[in-house]
């Protein structure tokens, strides 16, 4: 399989070595090409800038190329991009977070709320730890399964530290050297605890994530996500 990179960073340089263990061939790093011929490619992978992304999508798109869209930034425009994919007949995906394991996590964390969501002698409380670089606190991951929680429970909102009102859920941001992520789930009573954890061990999983949706997405029409990828229902 031919795939363009459209972004040549730390995850474009990941994704790359993902690929070409997987016997894929890269025609296209957009970051080291200025000008490029999509129609080169079978696929497209994107992880460029906000201000990129739409615009490479659509071209996409626009050349019956299928993309895959890991950028974060633009989404005010993206029923645009999926209502412009409708019309053209395309095949474009998008997720937040491309590893398989997180993306699993999410489905488990909001079965898990469903079952709790009358025992209300349980403390919900999630914790997300991350490597000292990563100056944005809570992570998106842990934003997320907070807001699998609230859709599944009575729970309103979240509240980044330990202590937050009945209504909320607390998520603790840890910062600690050398941990990639680590997001832990609590369901806490004063007769026993119930624990989902999630811990990855390096960046790999997020760009074989963006590898495998880009295998499974050839040769089909529509709009799609990470469930689709993983026949998650």
């Amino acid at each position: 399989m031919k795939i363009a990179l459209l972004g040549y960073g730390r995850m474009g340089k990941e994704i790359e070595k993902i690929a070409l263990s997987r016997g894929h061939e890269i025609v296209i790093r957009k970051d080291v090409e200025d000008i490029i011929d999509i129609t080169l490619a079978d696929v497209a992978i994107d992880f460029s800038v906000p201000t990129a992304a739409f615009n490479n999508i659509t071209n996409c798109i626009e050349n019956n190329v299928p993309v895959i869209a890991g950028t974060t930034g633009w989404l005010e425009k993206y029923d645009q991009a999926v209502a412009f994919c409708n019309q053209k007949k395309g095949a474009f995906l998008y997720a937040s977070n491309f590893s398989v394991g997180v993306n699993i996590f999410f489905e488990l964390n909001k079965q898990l709320a469903k079952m709790m969501s009358t025992l209300e002698e349980y403390q919900i409380s999630l914790e997300e730890i991350h490597h000292t670089q990563k100056l944005d606190a809570p992570s998106g991951t842990a934003i997320t399964l907070a807001e699998g929680i609230i859709e599944n429970t009575s729970k309103k909102g979240w509240e980044l530290g330990t202590n937050s009102s009945s209504e909320n859920i607390p998520i603790e941001a840890k910062r600690i050297p050398d941990v990639p992520g680590t997001h832990t789930v609590w369901y806490s009573s004063e007769v026993d605890t119930i624990e989902i954890k999630h811990t990855a061990h390096n960046r790999k999983g997020f760009a074989l994530g963006a590898v495998i949706a880009a295998e499974w997405i050839v040769g089909k029409t529509g709009v799609f996500s990470m469930k689709d990828v993983l026949n998650i229902r």
